[in-house]
């Protein structure tokens, strides 16, 4: 008797926790940076409860980064351009431009006429 072997989605079991895919759990530790920064201070103040909230907040913005989507509508300008990407990626497109000074550079072909 022969075995075959049946295809299988994979694309959920790279999943932690089931929310937090490898990108999203990354980008969620990264926020929670900065809140831990607040918490300590906080701390120092006597005020736990705001530090916690903060982290956790830090943390969620983090998330939403590494998670969603920006959706595809055609209300905005901004989001006719960039509907369907990843908002990190947008996030690094904008860096990138920053960088350069705002400047984009387009090659044109310099076209002669024939009389």
């Amino acid at each position: 008797m022969r075995t075959y072997e049946i295809p299988r989605d994979y694309k959920g079991e790279s999943r932690i926790l089931y929310i937090f895919s490898m990108k999203a759990l990354i980008y969620t530790a990264i926020g929670i940076v900065p809140g831990l920064v607040f918490y300590f201070i906080f701390n120092l103040f006597g005020a736990t409860i705001p530090g916690i909230i903060a982290t956790v907040l830090c943390g969620g913005i983090g998330f939403v980064i590494g998670t969603f989507k920006i959706p595809d509508t055609r209300k905005f300008k901004f989001t006719e351009k960039t509907g369907g990407e990843s908002i990190d990626d947008v996030i690094k497109r904008a860096i990138k431009f920053k960088q350069k000074k705002n400047r984009i550079y387009v090659y044109m072909k310099e076209e002669t006429k024939d009389e």
